[in-house]
């Protein structure tokens, strides 16, 4: 599992949108398959655009860690049906 983990937090869901866009095209070139944030916006987001992806069984989590709760998204590949 290779994970990219980044504090950055936006102000609105519009910039959290623009960035968890660029996230996801990360994953679906396979440079990662996991990310972690303390910012909910970003986590919601990127959850949506995975989740359009046949292929990618969306997984999320909350852990909560010295009073701050991150979010992490990641993905499990599903064979297509033969």
């Amino acid at each position: 599992m290779r994970w990219k983990e980044e504090t950055i937090v936006f102000e609105t869901f519009r910039e959290a949108d623009v960035w968890a866009d660029a996230l996801a095209n990360e994953i679906y070139g396979r440079t990662i398959n996991g990310y972690c944030t303390p910012d909910h916006k970003i986590a919601c987001a990127l959850t949506f655009y995975l989740a359009l992806v046949p292929e990618f069984r969306v997984q999320t989590a909350e852990i909560p860690f010295e009073g701050i709760t991150y979010y992490q998204v990641w993905i499990k590949l599903v064979e297509p049906d033969q």
